[in-house]
């Protein structure tokens, strides 16, 4: 099963419009969908390593642009639809506590998860339902996404063909380990934070 969808992922990689797709991925992300781009760089970053630092820069752009859109969510909606998302995603109790301590702690907030798998969508809404600086919102974004997004395309650029190797080796257990990480990461937002 992983090596199907593994192979059609990397066919997909290949593809005139994967930059397109990596963009809408990467905006989505930041303010409604739940599937980090990490999913999609990887495999283009293999499938193409001399274009590895344009796709990182397609990831930063858009996500920070999507992270704009969650700021006016959480900004503008908070009411509506960033309630919506916070309970469609079962965040209700990791938000209140999430919120209390934003006050505090904005700016570091931004930095640390915006380098993490953990649902950037959270921190964007919250940063607008906060009403934080929107000047210090956006270049804490570029840092944190770019410098995330930017160390994964170094990597594989750099160590591309071997690392490829590994996951083709390793497939199923790496593809697990994702899928169990992914929803580690909700529920540790959702019953930890």
């Amino acid at each position: 099963m992983f090596r199907r969808l593994y192979d059609w992922t990397m066919r997909q990689a290949r593809r005139p419009n994967a930059p397109r797709a990596l963009a809408v991925v990467s905006f989505l992300e930041s303010s409604v969908f739940p599937i980090p781009p990490d999913v999609m760089l990887l495999p283009m970053c293999l499938a193409a390593p001399h274009r590895a630092f344009q796709y990182a820069l397609i990831c930063t752009i858009a996500s920070v642009l999507g992270g704009l859109l969650g700021y006016g969510i959480g900004y503008f909606l908070i009411e509506t639809l960033g309630a919506w998302i916070i309970e469609l995603y079962g965040l209700r109790a990791a938000w209140d506590a999430f919120e209390a301590s934003y006050a505090e702690w904005g700016l570091w907030i931004i930095l640390v998860k915006g380098l993490t798998p953990i649902p950037y969508k959270l921190v964007t809404i919250a940063s607008g339902a906060a009403h934080f600086s929107l000047g210090v919102f956006i270049i804490a974004s570029v840092i944190t996404r770019g410098l995330r997004f930017y160390l994964l395309a170094a990597l594989l650029w750099k160590f591309g063909p071997p690392i490829q190797s590994f996951i083709e080796k390793r497939l199923t257990i790496l593809s697990w380990i994702f899928l169990i990480a992914l929803i580690g990461g909700f529920l540790a937002i959702r019953y930890l934070i």
